[in-house]
Formats: structure tokens, sequence, C-alpha cells
């Protein structure tokens, strides 16, 4: 078990190039099950081909259980960790993949495996050593990134708990549809979620999608800085060609493009 344990820590916590790989091999995973859940709403519903989708939905919910059972056993203060929104996120994945005959009622649940992403620690410290674009453009990107998460899971949400009862949501083209006209309060019209559940989640769309769209344009159009912690007092944004820190007078010495971070 302490062999199993060492080797688990390893890949999930460790340096090397096989443990980074290894990461970034779970984040693509994550993406797959999030377009597998997006291109599965738009199949015809035969019999034969959900009994397909079943199957791929336990395989793919096996895997996560996998992934789950791992970080959890190398895990050094596991209530910590279980009580973590992230963790229930997993454990609600889990759960709408293993248990399909429960029916769709509850498979918006496995959109919440894209939270995940926001929460890869490990990568954003690997991306900023590997990538000067990523270092560069950090601010963006994140903005971005929970931008289109949050997209992700209203459409999720709308689908799931319309299309049954709403003849305009057919399927998540429909429902992407309406969380990015409410998210940009264009309100056209030919698309409304009725009833109180409805409105509950047209106004969550509406509030928390335009506070995030309004973060992603906010780094977008203010004037750019670079991630570089002063060794005097840790300020850690700086303009791309400033030689001492506006905070405290120190010399910076920030690497420009021919230079390692």
């Amino acid at each position: 078990m302490k062999g199993l344990i060492g080797t688990l820590r390893h890949l999930y916590e460790g340096d090397s190039p096989e443990a980074h790989r290894f990461r970034y091999g779970i984040v693509v995973f994550d993406i797959v099950t999030v377009l597998f859940i997006i291109v599965t709403s738009f199949l015809p519903r035969s019999t034969e081909r959900m009994n397909a989708v079943e199957w791929l939905d336990i395989g793919l919910g096996l895997i996560v259980l996998a992934d789950f059972s791992a970080r959890i056993l190398i895990s050094r203060n596991r209530w910590r960790d279980f009580l973590h929104p992230v963790t229930w996120a997993d454990m609600a994945a889990i759960a709408s993949f293993l248990v399909p005959l429960a029916g769709e009622g509850v498979a918006f649940l496995r959109i919440l495996r894209t939270v995940r992403l926001l929460r890869s620690y490990e990568l954003l410290a690997r991306l900023r050593r590997d990538s000067r674009f990523f270092c560069r453009n950090e601010e963006v990107i994140l903005a971005a990134t929970n931008l289109l998460v949050f997209i992700f899971v209203m459409t999720g949400l709308v689908y799931e708990t319309q299309h049954w009862t709403n003849p305009h949501i057919g399927n998540y083209a429909d429902a992407l549809y309406f969380t990015v006209t409410a998210l940009t309060t264009t309100g056209f019209g030919d698309i409304t979620l009725p009833g109180t559940l409805g409105r509950m989640i047209s106004v969550i769309v509406m509030i928390c999608g335009v506070t995030l769209f309004l973060r992603l344009a906010q780094v977008l159009f203010r004037p750019n800085k670079v991630r570089f912690s002063c060794p005097s007092c840790g300020l850690q944004r700086h303009e791309p060609d400033a030689v001492h820190c506006k905070a405290c007078g120190t010399i910076l010495n920030i690497p420009d493009d021919g230079d390692g971070f």
C-alpha cells in the first residue's frame, strides 16, 4: 500500500516530466468529458444509441471514480479535502455517470467536472514556467476560463431542467443560446424559462454572468502587466518595462523575452 501511495503522490504532486504529463492528461480528460456531454445532447434518442451512451457514461464514471479515489488516498488531510466544494462536485459527477438509469434529471451534474479546470493549481504553476504566452496573459486566460465554465455549467442546468417541458429547449445549442442572450442582457424574448425555477435560473445567469463578463472586459482593456515578485515587498504585478518596484523602489530585473522565468 505504501508503494502505491508513493507512486500516486509522485504522479499527482511530483515535479518530474511524467508527473506533469499525467496531470495534463487529467485536464484533457476533463475537457473530453465536457465535450462528450455536449455532443450526446444532439444525438437522436433511439434505444440502441442511448444504451451505447449509457455504457460510455459508466466507463467515464469509472475513470472519474479512480481519479477521485486516488486523490483521497494520497490526501494528508482527508476531512478537509472531503469538505472542499470541488470534492462534492466530483462526487456529483461520479453519481450521475454511474447511475444512468436514474434518468437525465441529474445528468447536468456531470458538467461540474469543469470546475476542476479552475482548481488545478499545479497546472497553473507549470504553465507559468512553461509558457511565455500564459505568463504574459494569465489574468485574461483565467477570466475567460471562469466565464466559459460558468456558461457551460448554466447551459447544462438550463438544458437538463427545461428540455423535457420547454419546447424551445431541444438541445445544448438552444440552452447555450438562451444562456448567452440572458448573460449579455440582450433579451430577444424568443426563448424564455417559465415558472419560478426558470426565473431564478435566469436571475443567476444575468447577475453572475454579467459580473464575470465585466471582469473579463476589465483585464482585457486595462494596461498589461507581468507577474514578477518584488524581492523586497512582494508586489506581484508590474509594467513589462518596469525598472523599479512602484511600491518600494527596489530594482526588479524583470526577465525579458530572451531570458527564462
